[in-house]
């Protein structure tokens, strides 16, 4: 990319989260990552550099090592003129969501971080003129807590999301609770996953995204955007799973592309062979606890009846899934046990602020930095040097649990014999497909008192009015029953 010629037209508004916005290429697979900040909050341009640079060595170092090559794309850092950063700034504004823009784009520095476009050019190079479907998934943490740290048992029945839902709502962050469940997703049982992805496609949030030839074409940007319209995404897909156009309009066609589309990214979410050393972390814990959450609508659903509860298969090793799965377990003591340790550290760096570079915690994330966070032992010695460790691993677990991955399927030619691309069979079609993750910041070490407290709030908010409904309905059905009569008529 010639950093010296750069027209503020040839660029789109692409997407933004809490601490970044990305403007994709017209005509290029590549995108530009841009940092954003709170407008009375400014950082040196060394400073911005130094961020850019540490979410790049982060990258490389620690996430390919535990999830594969294959399936991390790292980038590069690049100076851009500090002139087309503010054009380009004013040019996609009226894009951005309102609710995102309470946050400024870095336009003082001119260094962002360039990376493949991965809703276009995937990990095998696929020809420009072939249509590209891409599928970007946000699973979030797919474990219930086995820590004996946990001081509330609710977080040993329900997870995390399922919780977070009910605040969610109520704060107006969404219009409605999804039915979708992590612990069903990473499950392994096909019929579980079948109905945590419809789940998304229903209530997708910001947990699940649809990109058509690097066009979003379904998506919720806030609690203010539309409701999903699965027969409009079924129009944008059926040429990709209908090619021959021999299946009609109508609700059972809309049916039949999402039973398809649904059944793709299973496959595609189950297959995988990429070593990365998430192996290293077998000797851990393992995953304990329940398979199965409780606030999880599919053990009342019609494919749960006659079942106890609902089969978790397991998810084979070489799966992303699978190994994403580890890393998220690196959290050994949840936030109530971490909390304490992180206080441990805290007073330490408040008796030697000069440590704080030697301890690592701004980088730089290193071989040394990832060959400690392989050590999972829960025994605390006292020491600083054990309580760090379990920082650093909580800090890579939630970036594990946080991510995003984003799936690509761009349909086989003809003569596909001589492709070495993975491929996976649909009803009426084949694809070539790619794999990879988005959304590997490290999380931020000054974050951690913010998610104890959000820990807390989440848990007492679910307590307080979901559970403490559920009891007061159930109470109530003994009582009812307590007074009933049994009648027998003779037939």
């Amino acid at each position: 990319m010639d950093e010296g010629k750069m027209d503020e037209n040839e660029w789109r508004y692409h997407g933004e989260g809490n601490k970044s916005l990305v403007v994709a290429h017209e005509q290029r697979c590549v995108v530009l990552r841009f940092l954003k900040f709170p407008p009375n909050r400014k950082k040196t341009s060394e400073e911005i550099f130094q961020h850019l640079q540490n979410i790049v060595d982060f990258g490389k170092n620690v996430m390919k090592e535990f999830l594969g090559e294959n399936y991390v794309h790292c980038g590069e850092v690049v100076q851009l003129p500090l002139d087309f950063v503010k054009q380009l700034c004013l040019k996609i504004q009226c894009e951005r969501p309102e609710s995102r823009c309470d946050k400024d784009l870095d336009t003082l520095s001119g260094y962002a971080l360039c990376l493949p476009n991965l809703a276009r050019l995937q990990t095998y190079h696929f020809a420009e003129h072939r249509p590209i479907l891409c599928v970007e998934i946000k699973p979030k943490c797919g474990f219930i807590p086995f820590s004996s740290e946990v001081t509330h048992e609710m977080k040993h029945k329900v997870c995390r999301y399922c919780m977070h839902q009910h605040l969610k709502v109520a704060t107006g962050k969404w219009k409605q609770i999804s039915k979708y469940c992590p612990l069903d997703l990473y499950s392994g049982n096909k019929q579980r996953m079948y109905f945590a992805l419809k789940s998304l496609l229903q209530e997708a949030q910001n947990n699940l995204k649809i990109f058509k030839n690097g066009e979003l074409i379904y998506g919720c940007k806030d609690a203010r955007g539309p409701m999903a319209d699965w027969s409009e995404l079924a129009h944008h897909l059926k040429p990709f799973f209908f090619p021959s156009n021999g299946l009609a309009g109508g609700p059972h066609c809309t049916r039949a592309v999402i039973r398809e589309l649904v059944r793709v990214i299973t496959r595609v979410l189950l297959s995988g062979s990429d070593k990365g050393r998430a192996g290293a972390l077998r000797s851990g814990p393992g995953l304990r606890g329940p398979a199965v959450c409780e606030a999880s609508p599919f053990s009342r659903s019609p494919h749960c009846q006659g079942k106890s509860t609902p089969e978790r298969s397991g998810l084979p090793k070489g799966c992303l899934l699978y190994k994403t799965l580890q890393v998220q377990m690196l959290d050994l003591l949840d936030i109530e046990g971490l909390y304490p340790l992180y206080r441990r550290v805290e007073r330490y760096l408040e008796e030697f602020p000069e440590e704080r570079k030697a301890l690592q915690i701004d980088g730089p994330y290193d071989e040394a930095f990832y060959q400690r966070l392989l050590d999972l032992s829960t025994e605390d010695d006292g020491t600083v040097a054990f309580a760090l460790t379990k920082v650093q691993q909580y800090r890579v677990a939630m970036t594990a649990k946080d991510c995003s991955i984003m799936i690509a399927l761009s349909p086989c030619l003809q003569d596909a014999s001589s492709d070495q691309r993975p491929i996976v069979p649909s009803s009426r079609s084949r694809f070539a497909f790619s794999v990879s993750v988005l959304d590997l910041d490290l999380k931020p070490y000054e974050s951690i008192p913010h998610q104890y407290k959000l820990d807390g709030k989440i848990v007492n908010y679910y307590s307080k009015t979901v559970h403490a409904k559920d009891a007061t309905l159930m109470s109530t059905r003994f009582k009812e029953s307590e007074d009933c009569t049994l009648v027998l008529h003779k037939v």
